[in-house]
């Protein structure tokens, strides 16, 4: 019975999240049916800049309506101080689906290195080919464009997990993001996702209702400045990621060691 009444209960948290979604949805669609328009039409560096800067309003305004809803609790306001900053790649660990969206949310400079299926995707693919997110089918090719993208000013999010984490604490690093920093000369800033909840982490559906409100906080660990021995360097960085809580928690700025996180405004 009282298991009966928790499900009944969670009815209207779980419409509401759902709508969300929807909502979510639909601003992805509209905005690509745009973006197909003016991609063919738009001189690259204004294609670049419009597309990235309306991805990261997109997924601001829908942080912003599920933290007022009361379904999330989102702290990522550390990004804010190095959302102008030139030529960062952003490294942090991959818990759920909604990462990416954490981050460029609040990085409208940003690049995201995208599997290639979602480049052909009708909810996100003509916005990332206008704001020109880079594609991982050629390990070359999506070396060459990220350096490029730093160089000219661009910034880059990358998950060296290359997958949501499969063995907690963190997946094995996969090759790719140290050499880019070497490449162009970029310094990688560290950035922890902590959360409490499993929603969309690794085989949790899109439709299951998680624990509410679902609470992320985004905190910025140290900075790594680019190794010509790339591979030791990748080594170095995954280590400090393995880290526990209260050692790398030391590392982050004052303002960005809180426990909980305020509603995101």
């Amino acid at each position: 019975m009282m298991r009966l009444l928790r499900w009944i209960a969670a009815i209207p948290l779980a419409l509401l999240l759902y709508a969300l979604l929807l909502v979510l949805g639909g601003v992805s669609l509209s905005w690509n049916l745009v973006a197909m328009l003016l991609y063919p039409v738009l001189p690259e560096r204004t294609g670049r800049a419009l597309g990235r800067a309306v991805i990261a309003w997109s997924y601001r305004a829908f942080w912003a309506g599920a933290s007022a809803a009361g379904m999330m609790r989102i702290d990522a306001r550390c990004l804010d101080a190095l959302r102008h900053e030139r030529g960062l790649i952003f490294v942090a660990n991959h818990p759920t689906m909604l990462d990416a969206l954490l981050l460029v949310a609040r990085l409208p400079r940003s690049a995201c290195i995208m599997k290639a299926d979602l480049m052909r995707n009708i909810f996100l693919g003509a916005g990332a080919r206008l704001a020109r997110y880079i594609r991982n089918d050629s390990a070359r090719t999506m070396i060459k464009l990220a350096v490029e993208d730093l160089k000219a000013g661009g910034q880059l999010v990358i998950f060296p997990e290359g997958t949501r984490t499969v063995t907690p604490p963190l997946n094995a690093f996969r090759p790719g993001v140290t050499l880019i920093a070497k490449l162009a000369q970029a310094p990688i800033q560290t950035v922890f996702i902590d959360t409490d909840s499993p929603y969309l982490a690794k085989g949790w559906p899109l439709w299951r209702l998680p624990p509410l409100p679902i609470v992320f906080t985004l905190r910025l660990g140290r900075r790594f400045a680019p190794q010509q021995d790339s591979n030791a360097l990748l080594a170095e960085i995954e280590q400090y990621f393995r880290h526990p809580l209260e050692q790398r928690a030391t590392d982050a700025q004052p303002e960005c060691q809180q426990s909980r996180a305020p509603t995101l405004s």
